[in-house]
């Protein structure tokens, strides 16, 4: 059986004055998400607000716990990146009972 994580991350950057910045910064964060823990990510929401950015992530994996733990270090990561400016949210399920 497999297990998916979904993980919708919401962003606050106060700092960022313009959206070019903000996609700098939007784009190396998607980046470090899918190296440093193969998970697939993409911008969801408030695409022309230049301070606020809602990204979702999925991770995919054999066991429950594993696939937990991944999002929890996935959490941790975004977390110390914006220690501000973030409120993470996420899901768990099988793909039994996605696909059934």
């Amino acid at each position: 059986m497999s297990f998916v994580c979904l993980i919708e991350i919401h962003l606050h950057l106060p700092d960022n004055a313009s959206l070019k910045g903000k996609r700098k910064e939007i784009v190396s964060l998607k980046a470090q998400l899918q190296r440093r823990f193969g998970a697939a990510v993409s911008e969801t929401d408030h695409h022309d607000l230049w301070q606020r950015a809602t990204l979702s992530a999925a991770l995919v994996g054999r066991d429950a716990g594993l696939v937990l733990d991944a999002a929890t270090k996935v959490e941790r990561f975004v977390e110390s990146r914006f220690p501000e400016g973030v409120r993470v949210e996420r899901g768990l399920i099988s793909a039994d009972e996605v696909l059934s």
